[in-house]
């Protein structure tokens, strides 16, 4: 009788796989360059061969972007993962709710940074107006004209 396939890299507990995915979720949300692959691989898995991490974390980072790029809602990432489960060469269930509790805990930060990536160069800061009519003037017609004035404060992303 065959041993149960034990699927690669499934360590004692949860936490590994949640600190891998906040690694990932640092680099690619929140611009941490010092974070690495060796030092995630070290601190993490460092029993796994490089190129079994390499595939752990490119599958794990590529979830997490499907996940983050759909900014999906808790019923529509708990399908997503079920259908990810049944998928030949998906993942597991333990890791489908590793997965699902991060972004339960992380998705609005991720949303926000993913807003902030996207913004180009000025951004509108403040922003005042007022009608103004004219009650008096020479010309009669000029009377109860409304005019409109709009003050735009811009300012450069990032920046207050």
């Amino acid at each position: 009788m065959a041993a149960p396939e034990q699927p690669p890299l499934l360590p004692e507990g949860s936490k590994p796989l949640s600190a891998l995915l906040s690694g990932i979720a640092q680099v690619a949300y929140y611009g941490n360059a010092d974070i690495t692959e060796e030092l995630l691989r070290g601190q993490l898995y460092p029993e796994a061969a490089p190129e079994e991490f390499r595939a752990l974390r490119a599958k794990m980072g590529g979830l997490l972007q499907s996940i983050a790029s759909a900014d999906m809602d808790l019923n529509q990432l708990e399908a997503f993962l079920t259908a990810q489960t049944k998928k030949q060469g998906g993942i597991t269930s333990d890791q489908a709710a590793v997965i699902a509790k991060f972004w339960k805990n992380h998705r609005i930060k991720i949303h926000e940074s993913l807003i902030n990536q996207s913004r180009w160069d000025n951004v509108l800061k403040n922003m005042n107006w007022r009608v103004d009519l004219k009650s008096q003037s020479r010309h009669i017609d000029q009377i109860n004209t409304p005019v409109a004035i709009v003050e735009m404060e811009l300012g450069k992303n990032g920046q207050c």
